[in-house]
């Protein structure tokens, strides 16, 4: 674990190095799911004995990060600071370079770390789920996991067709996925991290591990996620109208 910790650390200081020098710390969104894809990989390949459950996870999780990073990285790239980041920018003055290594990179360095829990501790040595038999517990977590991310990825790609429909501007999403909630790209993250826990509680990590998809929830839907979007999104003409029939997180049919 101290090793994994100490991993995070350096590439989270990394990113507030190159943050700093070029005065963009929205950049370390593009970081975050690459940020698991290697963490996945150190623990695969510094550990000595390799079951189902340890590659299956490890390979959701690559799958996973390099999908959001690709995302993000294409949305964000060349475009100025998001206005979040920004605004602390402005705010936090003369204490900018501490707040915002403490702030922005080690406080994700740190969710990082809860959130990768399972991962963690799917590779502890006393870990016994090396049996061909051991398959079959790895299917429920797999279904879940591919739940999410058909909701993230077709969420994310249906919104992406349109807003570059030039005929859309000024209007609200509310097709496919988003007819059935506001959110479905924040709720598939969200069940994508519950399937990954059920993998590695199935397969015997402890049910502290639980942590892990309680915090990415938590957080999506009260803190860095569902609320930011909400707040931006209120203002638009149709949006309330459209939050009034629409699930906010969790898919459910529309209210007529």
């Amino acid at each position: 674990m101290i090793e994994t910790g100490i991993l995070i650390f350096i590439y989270f200081t990394a990113f507030f190095v190159l943050g700093t020098l070029i005065k963009n710390n929205s950049i370390v969104d593009i970081g975050w799911g690459i940020g698991f894809v290697i963490t996945a990989w150190y623990l695969i390949v510094t550990d000595g004995s390799k079951n189902i459950a340890q590659l299956t996870m490890t390979i959701l999780v690559t799958i996973w990060g390099f999908r959001l990073f690709y995302h993000i990285m294409k949305r964000n790239w060349g475009k100025k600071e998001d206005f979040r980041y920004a605004a602390w920018r402005k705010s936090w003055g003369k204490w900018l370079v501490p707040r915002a290594f403490l702030q922005v990179y080690m406080l994700q360095g740190f969710f990082m770390f809860v959130i990768a829990l399972p991962l963690i501790l799917i590779h502890n040595d006393q870990m016994i789920v090396d049996s061909d038999s051991d398959i079959i517990k790895i299917i429920p977590g797999f279904f879940i996991w591919l739940i999410g991310f058909y909701f993230e990825a077709v969420g994310d790609y249906q919104l992406k067709i349109f807003v570059n429909n030039k005929e859309n501007k000024g209007r609200i999403m509310s097709d496919g996925l988003w007819k059935y909630t506001r959110h479905p790209n924040y709720f598939g993250e969200a069940l994508m991290w519950w399937g990954i826990f059920v993998i590695g509680f199935m397969s015997g990590i402890s049910i502290i591990s639980m942590i892990s998809p309680m915090t990415i929830t938590l957080l999506l839907v009260f803190v860095s996620g569902v609320p930011l979007l909400e707040k931006t999104m209120k203002t638009r003409p149709g949006y309330m109208e459209y939050a009034e029939k629409t699930s906010i997180f969790v898919p459910w049919f529309p209210k007529k």
